[in-house]
Order: structure tokens, then sequence, then C-alpha cells
């Protein structure tokens, strides 16, 4: 096959692969249209440069054996004295979720020059994805039984070897009490360990503070452990600013770059897209993709599907039908007109499907369901295939409505490049009570870009040493429209409302520029004064799980009432 510059994505990716090896890698923008954002030359030099650095550094190197004997020795020895660095990723729950993990651990890999490793658990890793470095792998080896890396999915919040508890147990020297002045006692440990998964503590933020990251920078093994879309986090913190700046002058293309260079499905998987695709959607002049997550089983379907319908018609994404139920099963293979809408339904429910079928199938419109699960399985092999081609096939459609909280949507609309029309979705930590109705209005949002949402940022300043309000410390960091304690990547010159509804906007109060503090600095990070009409997060903790996710319980303080909210 010969490669164009379409087929690596513009320099995005290299050549240096077999094409039957990974179909998915050169085919996949055949099956997108052609996208304004482009990468710049400094984020394709840096991940030519990574590339050498995984092929230099990774498994089965003598670098890398060199490393392992010293961490699996204990040996706490500056990296500066060791030839590279490492990364682990612990990636969990979800198969969205996993993947904006693996690419915000990516992203600050490049920027710390370590040698990304990622640890998928129980998951077949390699059943999902191709490998994204040539020449190397990314996927750790299997440890021995003394070593760090042999347990990692029992790292957790009160992991002795986390940054938080460092900085609490005096592991970690903090000259007078001074955030920006901390230092090892003697020698750096071997590894740290960071729990930046949701719920996570005020210590364990200070990992977006540049005097830790110069800390963590003297070692050698880092584990990262998060489920989260951290880039956000990453274009906060003061040391990655302006290598951030080179690498993406359009801030609301970050994960569209990453994911399109990281996640590559294998040909089992790609086989799955591609078939259905050719069959149900190649023919349709026009594409709307519709992913429906329900976060509550007591919640009645027809809330959500009437919040769906109210959408598509309020945005006019749909052609409007008076067709009846006999008629549009008696056109539903009608495929004689030259101008036909194909609708994809993504949903672990058929229920949606039919009903959406009988309302607008027929009359050139056809609408179809890949697979309907029933329940999430994560860890399962072939339901995370599954899930993987339906994201890779939301990701070819022209309009897409997602469901809020859901990391499978943020992963397909990153994945397409566009822009969401995004429902609001019932708190997923929430008891469902009888009786309750659910009907936010409007029934859905555009949201500001393609970006994921960072669900668990941190408010804290570093310099200023006080929280402040994340929306307005950089021009290209806004809210996210369907978790509003969520910041989220915008494009630079969007200007405009911030709040989010645009019809809240004339409470906003003013705010003094929130880098400079002309209080004392508080012993513990007070909280800002917000402007009304919201009090941004007052208590955070871990909550216990529900069927499928533990979640994080933040409560905020309106002037009217308390309402309790979770990242999902």
């Amino acid at each position: 096959m010969n490669t164009t510059a379409d087929h690596l994505l513009d320099g995005l990716l290299t050549a240096n692969f077999s094409y039957r090896s990974c179909r998915s890698r050169y085919e996949f923008a055949g099956y997108h249209k052609t996208s304004s954002h482009k990468p710049s030359p400094y984020l394709i030099s840096k991940l030519r440069k990574q590339e050498a650095l995984q092929k230099r550094c990774g498994p089965g190197t003598a670098a890398y054996n060199k490393a392992l004997r010293r961490l699996d020795s204990g040996d706490g020895t500056d990296a500066a004295d060791n030839e590279c660095r490492y990364l682990v990723n612990i990636a969990f729950r979800g198969l969205g979720n996993r993947m904006l993990s693996v690419a915000s651990a990516f992203l600050y890999a490049v920027l710390t020059e370590r040698v990304l490793l990622v640890h998928w658990g129980k998951d077949d890793a390699a059943s999902l994805f191709c490998e994204p470095f040539p020449g190397a792998t990314w996927l750790l080896p299997r440890a021995t039984w003394h070593s760090p890396l042999r347990n990692l999915d029992d790292y957790n919040e009160k992991s002795k070897e986390s940054l938080g508890n460092m900085l609490q147990s005096g592991a970690i020297i903090d000259g007078n009490n001074n955030n920006n002045n901390v230092s090892w006692p003697s020698s750096p440990p071997g590894y740290v360990y960071l729990h930046l998964a949701g719920g996570y503590g005020y210590h364990d933020k200070l990992f977006y503070c540049g005097a830790h990251q110069r800390l963590l920078g003297e070692v050698t093994w880092l584990l990262m452990r998060t489920d989260s879309y951290l880039v956000p986090g990453l274009f906060l913190t003061e040391p990655f600013v302006g290598e951030l700046d080179a690498m993406f002058p359009e801030k609301d293309a970050a994960f569209y770059h990453l994911g399109r260079y990281l996640f590559h499905p294998s040909n089992d998987v790609w086989r799955l897209v591609t078939g259905y695709y050719r069959s149900n959607l190649a023919a349709a002049t026009h594409r709307v993709g519709v992913q429906i997550r329900v976060f509550h089983d007591k919640q009645p379907p027809q809330q959500v599907l009437d919040q769906l319908l109210s959408c598509v018609r309020n945005e006019k994404l749909l052609p409007e039908t008076t067709t009846t139920t006999t008629a549009a099963a008696a056109a539903a293979n009608d495929t004689s007109s030259s101008s036909s809408v194909a609708v994809l339904v993504t949903s672990l429910s058929s229920w949606y499907h039919e009903r959406i079928q009988d309302k607008y199938g027929g009359g050139g419109v056809h609408v179809h369901q890949p697979s309907h699960e029933g329940r999430q399985r994560s860890g399962v092999t072939a339901h995370n295939m599954k899930a993987l081609s339906e994201m890779y096939l939301l990701s070819t459609c022209d309009v897409l409505v997602t469901s809020g909280f859901s990391t499978f949507g943020y992963v397909a609309q990153g994945l397409a490049g566009r822009r969401p029309w995004v429902m609001e979705s019932a708190s997923p930590f929430d008891e469902w009570k009888e009786g309750q109705v659910f009907a936010p209005e409007p029934p859905c949002r555009r949201a500001p870009s393609v970006e994921p949402c960072f669900h668990s940022p941190s408010y804290y300043d570093c310099a200023a040493r006080k929280d402040v309000e994340l929306d307005r410390v950089r021009p290209y960091i806004r809210r996210c429209v369907d978790v509003s304690w969520g910041i989220q990547l915008v494009n630079e010159s969007s200007s405009g409302c911030r709040c989010l509804r645009a019809d809240a906007c004339h409470h906003r109060r003013p705010l003094p520029s929130p880098l400079i503090s002309t209080s004392p600095a508080p012993a513990w990070p007070s909280l800002p004064e917000p402007p009304l009409p919201t009090r941004l997060v007052v208590q955070e903790y871990q909550a216990a799980s529900g069927s499928h996710h533990s979640h994080v319980l933040r409560t905020a303080t309106f002037p009217t009432k308390t309402a309790k909210h979770v990242v999902a």
C-alpha cells in the first residue's frame, strides 16, 4: 500500500508499520471527512522523539532491564543517574475511562520525556488495539513476585508510596510549610505512586504544582492511576504551558490528535467497524449518531426517549415525519431515494432503537443499532470489542447526540472531531425516587468543543495558594456543559458567555486575577469567593459504587438549595 499524507493523518502517524498488521492505522482516514484540525510541526517532532525513546528504553532493552533491576532492589538512585525514566499507567473502569486515562498519561510522558507503559489489568489490550510505537511495546510486561509493579491494581489513595501520603508523612520535606520549596530528605525513592482518580485529596492534587513536578522529575519510576481525562489539568500546570502551547496551537484539538495517534483498533475490531459501516452506513448521504447512556436502572426509559426526541426536534437534526408505525415498517428497507439519512443508535438497550425506528424509520431515514448488550460488562473482551467498534462507528457520523457524563461519548466525539449535542443526564449517584421526573430544559446543549470533559480538576492555584475559578485562569479553559464542576479545553478564539446557561451570564460578577494573592497564604487551601449563581465544590469524598462505577460525591451550595452531584 502506498501511503499518502491522508493515510498518515498529515504527518501524525509514521509509515514504519506493516499495513496488514494493523489495517485501521492507515484506513481510518478513509472513513472520516477531512478536518480543519492539523497537527503542528512541533507536535509531530515530539511524537517522533517519543517513538525513538520508547524503542531505545522500552521492554526488552538493556536500559529497561537495568532500570527494572534497580526498582526491584529498592535502589532510590536519582533519575539523573539512569539512562531512562518510566511512567506506568494503571488503567481501570470502563473502556472509555481507560482510553482517556491512557491519552492523558501519554501526553504527560511526552512532556516529561518518560517511556509510557500501560497496565490494562485483566483486559486483553492486544485484542483491542494495535501497538502505537514502531519497534516497541506500550504494554507493561508481567512483573516478578517481589516487584513494586506486581500488584498495581492494589494501589489506592491509602498507599504510603503516593505523592499525597508522602507529603503528609514527612517523606517529602516541605520547607517552612511552603509548597514551592519541597525536596527529598536524601536521595529520591525508587518510585512514586500518583493517585489521580476521582475523589483524590488536596495533597494528591499538588501533582499539578510546578515545584512538585520538579521533585517528581528526580524519580525514575512513576505509577499513575486515574480514570479521567487529565489533559486540561496539564494545561494549567505551569512548567508545561509553553510546551503545550507549541504542541497544540488549537487547544480544542488535543484529544483529536492524541486519540488518532494512539488508538488503532485491532484487525478483528476493525473488521467489525468496516463491515457494519459498509452494510448500513456507507450509502447514506447524512449520518446521525445517537449515544444513549442511562445511569439509573429505575429511570423510566420514556423520560430519556422524550428528552432525546425533543433534542432532535428542537435542533432539527432529523427530518420531521408523520409516517405511521405501519408505513415506517414497510418503508424501512426502501433505498430508492437519492438522499437518505442513517441513524446509528448505540445503547445497552434495544428499546430506544425500536422507538426511534417507529418515529423516524422510512421515508429515506434508516435506523440501525449494532448491538444491545443489556448491561455494561467491563473486563469482558468480546464486550469491549463491540464497544470499541461502536465508538469508531459513531466517529464516522456527521452529527452526534451524546449523553452527559459518558466517557464513551467523549471518545467518539474526540475521534470524530465533532462538537456533539449533549443531553444532560440525571446524577449517576443520587437515588432515583418513585415518581421522579427528569426533564431538563433545554433537552440538549451544544458542547463548546470536541474535547472530553475533565471530571475532577484541582481548583487549587499553586502560586496564589488558594482555590480559584479555573475558567478564568486561561482563555482556553471552560466549564463543561454536562458536568458543572468539570473543565474542558476550547478554542482560544472562542468568545462570549462562559456560563453553563447563556441566559445566566448576567448574574456573574467580575473577579480579580486569580493568579495574584493579596492576602496571607492560608495553612489550608481556602475556597474561592465564587461568582453567582453557583458556589463551587464545598465537600468532596469517595462514595460507594453502584453497579458499574465508584463515584465521587460532591456537595455544591446554591443560593436557594443544596444539591449533590457525581462524577461518573
